[in-house]
C-alpha cells in the first residue's frame, strides 16, 4: 500500500447540470405512475437528512451492513484481492471504513451525486485513514460512461462498492443496464454489492416510515429542492407522504400523494395532478439470494460467494466479470 496522499481528498466534479435535471423531470412527470430518479434526493439536506434516517430504530440497515463489514471485512479481503476500492454511491462512507483495513487499497475512490457531502465525508474518512489517498467523483453514476483519467486511478485493478442495497432503487431492467455500466467502469475488476432481502411487510412499511418523520421529510425535501432549483412551486403541505409493500414486485414503493386536484409549475411548465395521485420518489427492492443470482447472470457478472448477517436480513455479494 502506498504511503503518500495529499493532505486532503481531491475531487472531480461531473454533476449533471440544471438542464438536464429539468429534461429528467420532464420525463419523469410524463411517467406513469409519475416518477423522477432518486437522486434527486440527495442534494446536502437530502444527504444529511438520509443520514438521520440510517439512525432510527426502524432502519436496521446500515447498522446490520456495517456490523457485517466490521466481521467478514478480512474474509472478503482475502477472497476478492485488493487495487483501487471504487464505491458507488458513497453517502456518507461510513460503511467502507472495514475495507479500507482489510484490503489495504491503493486509493479510494467515492461517487456521490452531492459535492458538498462528498467533501464532507471524504475529509472525515480521510483523517480516519490518512495513509490511503482519496479522490471524490460528484456525478450520477447510472449515466457515467468512464472513471476520469486520474493518477489514481489509471492502470491499477478496480474493486467495486456498492453497498446500501442501493441497487434495488431501480427496476430490474434498470438494474441490469446499471451492473453492466459498472463492468465498464470496473474495467474487469470485481463488484462487492450489498442487497437487503425480503422481510415482513410491517417491518418493512416501518423502516421506510419511521415514527420521527424524517423519512416523510426526506421526501418533502424533493419538492423544496425542484422549487430552488427549477423554479417550481409545489406546496408540499399539500403532498403526503406513504411508503407501501409491493410483495408481488419485492418492493417498498415509497411516494408523495397528492391531496387534492392540483396544477403546479415546473420551469415554467404546468403539470396537473390528481387527488391522490402518487409522485414515487424512489423503489427499494429486496432480493432473495436466487434473485441476486439470476440478476448478476443477466447482467453479465459471475456470482462467486455471498456473506451474510447472523438473522440472514442482509448480505454482501462478491461477483466477477463473467468472460
Amino acid at each position: 500500500m502506498t504511503t503518500q496522499t495529499s493532505a486532503r481528498p481531491q475531487l472531480i466534479d461531473l454533476h449533471p447540470p440544471s438542464a438536464d435535471m429539468h429534461r429528467l423531470v420532464q420525463d419523469g412527470l410524463q411517467r406513469n405512475p409519475r416518477q423522477l430518479p432518486a437522486w434527486f434526493l440527495y442534494d446536502n439536506e437530502g444527504s444529511r437528512l438520509f443520514d438521520q434516517i440510517c439512525q432510527q430504530p426502524e432502519y436496521s440497515l446500515t447498522r446490520t451492513e456495517i456490523a457485517l463489514l466490521k466481521s467478514s471485512a478480512a474474509d472478503m479481503a482475502r477472497a476478492i484481492g485488493s487495487g483501487v476500492i471504487v464505491e458507488f454511491g458513497a453517502g456518507s462512507a461510513r460503511k467502507v471504513g472495514p475495507l479500507l483495513e482489510a484490503m489495504r487499497p491503493s486509493a479510494y475512490v467515492a461517487l456521490d451525486i452531492s459535492a458538498d457531502h462528498l467533501v464532507q465525508s471524504t475529509a472525515a474518512l480521510q483523517a480516519q485513514h490518512p495513509r490511503v489517498p482519496m479522490l471524490g467523483i460528484c456525478c450520477d453514476h447510472s449515466q457515467l460512461d468512464a472513471l476520469p483519467d486520474h493518477p489514481l486511478i489509471r492502470g491499477t485493478r478496480r474493486v467495486g462498492f456498492f453497498p446500501g442495497s442501493s441497487l434495488g432503487n431501480f427496476t430490474r431492467d434498470e438494474a441490469i443496464a446499471l451492473l453492466r455500466r459498472f463492468r465498464r467502469l470496473l474495467d474487469g475488476g470485481p463488484l462487492l454489492l450489498g442487497l437487503d432481502q425480503p422481510k415482513s411487510k410491517s417491518r418493512l412499511e416501518a423502516a421506510y416510515n419511521d415514527a420521527a418523520g424524517i423519512s416523510a421529510a426526506f421526501a418533502h425535501n424533493l419538492l423544496q429542492r425542484l422549487n430552488s432549483d427549477l423554479s417550481a412551486d409545489f406546496n408540499p403541505d399539500q403532498f403526503r407522504y406513504e411508503a407501501v409493500w409491493q410483495e408481488t414486485e419485492s418492493r417498498v414503493r415509497m411516494a408523495l400523494i397528492s391531496e387534492r386536484h392540483q396544477t403546479v409549475s415546473v420551469a415554467a411548465e404546468s403539470w396537473t395532478f390528481s387527488a391522490g395521485e402518487p409522485l414515487v420518489t424512489e423503489y427499494s427492492v429486496k432480493y432473495t439470494t436466487e434473485m441476486a443470482r439470476e440478476l448478476a447472470k443477466d447482467a453479465g457478472w459471475c456470482w462467486c460467494r455471498r456473506w451474510h448477517d447472523p438473522a440472514d436480513d442482509l448480505s454482501l455479494h462478491w461477483l466477477e466479470a463473467a468472460d
